[in-house]
C-alpha cells in the first residue's frame, strides 16, 4: 500500500530518500500535474544542488497575466473567480526569467500556444515529438519519479485512484513498468474536483509508492475560460460540419474551432433548414454544396479524440454522438475544461459516464494495435484539427516558425493525419483562418512557401477556412495549387498566383474562378449576419463563465488591440469617445473597469476608448 502525506515536503523528501538524488520526473500533460509534489521538488532541489532534478512534460497550465492596465482591470476579476487558489507551478517563473538553477531542468514536447516563444531556455530544451512518441522519450531518459493528479474513491473500505483526466502516457508508462522495461514510483495528489473516471485509468492503491491526501493540498482545477468564437472560426466548423457522415467517427482539436464545427453539426441535426441555408450563404459557388453532408445524424457519431472538452458533452446531449464502439461513444486519452466541463463529469449518471472512457494515447491517436477492431469502429474518420498556415502546394504549418521558434507543438497531429490515411474512407482536416493580423496590415495564412512545415504536402488531404474547402489528397500539384488558391482572401490571390506561375506550377493562362474572387472578411460576416441575429450561432454555444457584463466587454476588448496595431485609428475612436456619452449598459461595463468615476489623465483616456469600442463593437455585430 502506498505511503501517504499531507505534507508535500516530507513526500519529496521520501521521494529523494527512495529513489536517489538524480530525479527524472514525469509529470503529465496538462491538467494532471500534481503541483504541491513538483513545488516541493522544485524547492528542494535549489536550495540543494548535490540533487539533480529533471521535469519532463508538456502543456505547462499558467493563469492569465494581464500586460496593462485593462487587461488587469478585467481579468484579475475572472482569475479571482476561476482560479481561486490555484498554485501556480515554481519553475514556470524561473524559467521565463532565465534564472532556473543549473542542477534543474525543464523538457517539455509541447508548449501552451505562443507562451514560450521568447523564452530560449524553453525553446533550446524543447523536444520535437509526436504525441505517441513521448513515452518512449521519457523512458529513454531514465525516468524514475511520476507524478500525478489523481481522483480518489472508497468502497467499502477499499481505496482506488482515477488517473482521470491523463491516461494519456501515464497508462503507457505503468505498461513498460509491468513488462520490465521501466521502473519508477508513481506518486499521486488527490484532488476533490477531479472527476473519477472508470475505466483503465481506475487503478488500485497499491499501483502507488506515495499519495499526498490533505485538505491544505487541495486545489481549484485549472480551468480556461471557453473564448467568444469568431465569425471567422463560425464559418470554418460550419465547412467542416459539412465534411462529417453519419454513423461515422470524430476527432476534434482544441480551441474555437472545435466549438464552432460541434455547434455547426448542433445545428445541423436540430435544425436542418437553418443549417442548409446558412451553408448555402457561405458557399460562393454551387460545386462544393453538391459534396456538402447536410442530413440530420440518425446513426449517430462515435468519438475518438486524444483531448475531451465541452463541446463532446454538448454532442452527447444532442443525441449526436451516439454510436458504441466497445461500449462507449467517446475514447480520450486527456482532457482540460472549464468548471462547468468538470462539473459535469462529476455528477454523470454512472451508466452514462461509462461510455466515456479514458484511454491510452497510443489507443487514440494510433491504429497499430488491435488494428483490425479500429478499423472496423472507426469508419468514414473525420480527424479535424487546427494549423496556423497552409502552403499553396499543400503541406501545413501548425507548431513552429521558419526561424525554429516553437509556437506549440506536433502534439497529435501528425498522428491523426497519418491515421487518416491509414482508414478507409477517412479524411485529415486542417483548418486555418485565411488571414492573419500583422501589424497595420492583415496577411494571408496561406503561403507560397514557407522555412518549416509540420504535415509535408505528400500527406496534403483538406483544408478549411472561412471561404470553403480545399480537397486536396491525390490531386495533381496544379490541382492542389487552384483549390487552395480558392479558399485564400482575395487580397492575396493575384500574388500567391502569380509566384505559382512564376515557378512554372500553374499554367499563365489560369485564372481563379469569379465565385471564389469576393473572398472578403465583410461576405462572411454578411452571410452568417441571420444566424448570429436570431440566436443560432452564440459567442459561448456550450457557456461561458463571463458574467453578461464581461461578455459584451470582449468584444470592444479585442477591438482595441486590434486598434492598437493601428495606431492611426486610436485617435478617432478617443474623440468619439469623448464627444459620445455612453449609455446605461456601456456605463455598466465601465463600472467593471473601474473606470465609471475616473481619477486621473490614464483612466479617462482609456475610458473614452473603451466607451467608443463599445459602441462601434456593438454596431458591428
Amino acid at each position: 500500500m502506498p505511503k501517504i502525506f499531507s505534507d508535500p515536503r516530507a513526500l519529496a523528501e521520501d521521494i529523494i530518500r527512495n529513489v536517489g538524488s538524480d530525479l527524472v520526473v514525469g509529470l503529465p500533460l496538462g491538467l494532471g500535474k500534481a503541483n504541491h509534489v513538483i513545488n516541493a521538488l522544485y524547492a528542494r532541489a535549489a536550495a540543494d544542488r548535490s540533487i539533480n532534478l529533471t521535469l519532463l512534460s508538456a502543456l505547462t497550465l499558467e493563469k492569465p497575466k494581464p500586460k496593462n492596465l485593462l487587461e488587469r482591470r478585467f481579468i484579475s476579476p475572472v482569475i479571482d473567480r476561476l482560479f481561486g487558489d490555484y498554485p501556480d507551478l515554481a519553475y514556470t517563473d524561473a524559467l521565463r526569467a532565465e534564472a532556473l538553477p543549473p542542477n534543474i531542468k525543464v523538457i517539455e514536447f509541447f508548449f501552451l500556444a505562443g507562451r514560450w516563444l521568447h523564452s530560449p531556455s524553453a525553446q533550446q530544451h524543447y523536444i520535437s515529438a509526436n504525441y505517441t512518441h513521448a513515452v518512449s522519450y521519457l523512458l529513454s531518459r531514465g525516468l524514475n519519479v511520476v507524478t500525478q493528479l489523481v481522483a480518489k474513491r472508497v468502497t467499502d473500505g477499499v481505496t482506488r485512484y482515477s488517473l482521470s483526466c491523463n491516461t494519456d502516457t501515464t497508462l503507457e508508462v505503468l505498461r513498460a513498468r509491468s513488462e520490465g522495461r521501466a521502473s519508477f514510483s508513481l506518486i499521486a495528489q488527490v484532488n476533490s474536483e477531479l472527476p473519477f473516471m472508470p475505466g483503465a485509468g481506475d487503478l488500485p492503491a497499491d499501483e502507488f509508492a506515495a499519495v499526498l491526501d490533505s485538505p491544505d493540498t487541495d486545489f481549484p482545477l485549472f480551468a480556461p475560460p471557453s473564448e467568444p468564437i469568431s465569425d471567422t472560426k463560425y464559418a470554418i466548423g460550419l465547412h467542416a460540419a459539412g465534411l462529417v457522415r453519419d454513423g461515422g467517427t470524430l476527432q476534434i482539436g482544441i480551441g474555437q474551432i472545435g466549438d464552432a464545427l460541434a455547434q455547426g453539426l448542433i445545428l445541423r441535426h436540430r435544425d436542418n433548414a437553418q443549417f442548409r441555408d446558412i451553408v448555402k450563404r457561405l458557399s460562393p459557388g454551387t460545386t462544393q454544396l453538391a459534396s456538402v453532408e447536410t442530413a440530420p445524424f440518425e446513426k449517430g457519431l462515435y468519438g475518438v479524440s486524444e483531448m475531451l472538452f465541452e463541446a463532446f458533452l454538448g454532442l452527447i446531449d444532442a443525441g449526436i454522438l451516439k454510436r458504441e464502439v466497445d461500449g462507449a461513444i467517446l475514447h480520450g486519452a486527456f482532457f482540460l475544461g472549464p468548471k462547468s466541463f468538470y462539473r459535469a463529469l462529476r455528477e454523470m449518471p454512472p451508466e452514462q459516464l461509462a461510455r466515456i472512457q479514458m484511454m491510452p494515447v497510443s489507443f487514440t491517436n494510433e491504429i497499430f494495435a488491435d488494428a483490425d477492431a479500429k478499423r472496423r469502429g472507426r469508419v468514414d474518420a473525420r480527424f479535424v484539427n487546427n494549423a496556423m498556415m497552409a502552403t499553396l502546394l499543400g503541406a501545413a504549418i501548425s507548431d513552429g516558425l521558419e526561424n525554429g521558434q516553437v509556437v506549440s507543438g506536433v502534439g497529435g497531429q501528425y498522428n491523426f493525419v497519418a491515421q487518416a490515411f491509414a482508414l478507409q474512407d477517412a479524411r485529415s482536416v486542417l483548418a486555418l483562418e485565411a488571414i492573419h493580423a500583422a501589424g497595420r496590415a492583415a496577411r494571408s495564412n496561406i503561403r507560397w512557401s514557407y522555412g518549416h512545415e509540420t504535415i509535408p504536402r505528400h500527406l496534403r488531404d483538406v483544408f478549411v477556412t472561412e471561404y470553403g474547402v480545399a480537397d486536396v489528397r491525390g490531386k495533381s500539384d496544379a490541382d492542389v495549387i487552384a483549390a487552395m488558391l480558392q479558399v485564400s482572401d482575395s487580397r492575396f490571390q493575384d500574388e500567391l498566383m502569380g509566384q505559382a506561375k512564376e515557378a512554372g506550377k500553374l499554367p499563365r493562362t489560369f485564372e481563379i474562378p469569379a465565385a471564389h474572387r469576393e473572398n472578403y472578411p465583410e461576405r462572411i460576416r454578411d452571410a452568417l449576419g441571420p444566424a448570429r441575429e436570431a440566436g443560432l450561432l452564440p459567442s459561448f454555444p456550450f457557456g461561458s463563465d463571463f458574467t453578461e457584463v464581461e461578455q459584451r466587454l470582449i468584444p470592444a476588448l479585442q477591438l482595441l488591440r486590434e486598434a492598437q496595431r493601428a495606431p492611426l485609428q486610436l485617435p478617432g475612436l478617443l474623440w468619439q469617445g469623448m464627444t459620445h456619452p455612453p449609455d446605461a449598459a456601456d456605463r455598466e461595463c465601465l463600472a467593471r473597469l473601474g473606470l465609471d468615476k475616473p481619477t486621473f489623465v490614464a483612466e479617462r483616456v482609456y475610458r473614452a476608448l473603451v466607451s467608443a469600442a463599445l459602441a462601434r463593437s456593438r454596431a458591428v455585430r
